[in-house]
């Protein structure tokens, strides 16, 4: 599969930014936000940096934990023979595979989640967290760390099963696209649907510092793991107004990116069922 080009990834920007902007016409003023709204720049220079060099860097690591495997399953490496699967998992019908490797993932996902938003995880996904003015672009600003661990952990299970990865690469597009819509500032829910698939609203409440939605909705792709574990939020008037983290986290990529390794990090703490929120930051408040 080829990766990314500069070509590519700027004609993805603009027919997001043209497309996300679009919708948020359809709000009212006083909910959209400025073009060039707060970490904007931020976000723009993760879009180059989150495929070439985050990316790469889950690659190696998903590499790491792969070509073990392979060696143990089949004695020896081999990316078709992984991409295919093995034993009876590998033998349904692939629209089943599918299913069973995004029900897999997401629940892997939802837990390993949860664990970025307690003590010892939460420096390197504040990072996420610390856009005060959310919308589609903030989707792209993710710590490498946090994106390495996470497609790790969400690996190792399905290739454990013997699920064949190839019956999602169809759809790995798809995915991307929805994990950009729910950061996008749009108040839609799917209606009946609201607690089936993950919507902007959903993952929003996800990110406000709001103390009654704090640490809820983890879920990428099922509400309903939140729901069976006592971590769904959805009211159904309110919206939320505020975003952002107290971590105090740097402005800039860069500042960003080293952020977790700083000494002075180490006293940084998330709210946890043992824990509270650092109080450091002022959060940007937004209608």
């Amino acid at each position: 599969m080829e990766g990314p080009t500069l070509w590519g990834l700027a004609i993805a920007f603009a027919i997001l930014f043209t497309v996300f902007r679009a919708l948020e016409l359809f709000r009212s003023r006083d909910r959209r936000l400025p073009i060039f709204r707060k970490g904007f720049l931020t976000d723009g220079a993760y879009w180059l940096f989150t495929p070439f060099v985050t990316k790469a860097i889950t690659r190696i690591c998903v590499a790491g934990v792969a070509i073990p495997f392979a060696f143990i399953v089949y004695g020896k490496f081999d990316r078709e023979l992984i991409l295919q699967g093995f034993g009876p998992a590998s033998r349904l019908p692939l629209w089943v595979q599918a299913v069973g490797i995004l029900a897999v993932g997401d629940f892997i996902g939802y837990w390993m989640h949860r664990a970025f938003h307690g003590r010892r995880l939460w420096r390197f996904h504040a990072v996420h967290h610390s856009s005060v003015d959310l919308d589609w672009l903030s989707a792209v600003r993710v710590h490498p760390v946090n994106d390495a661990v996470m497609r790790v952990a969400g690996t190792l299970p399905v290739l454990a099963l013997g699920f064949a990865p190839v019956a999602v690469a169809g759809i790995v597009p798809v995915l991307t696209l929805m994990a950009i819509l729910v950061h996008a500032n749009l108040d839609w829910d799917w209606g009946p649907f609201r607690a089936v698939i993950a919507s902007p609203r959903f993952h929003r409440w996800h990110h406000t510092d709001e103390e009654q939605a704090r640490d809820k909705n983890f879920a990428g792709l099922l509400p309903l793991w939140d729901i069976l574990f006592g971590t769904y939020y959805m009211p159904k008037e309110e919206r939320p107004s505020r975003f952002g983290t107290m971590t105090p986290v740097p402005t800039g990529l860069i500042g960003q990116v080293v952020f977790p390794f700083r000494r002075q990090a180490s006293a940084v703490r998330s709210q946890s069922t043992a824990g509270e929120r650092p109080q450091a930051a002022a959060l940007h408040h937004q209608a």
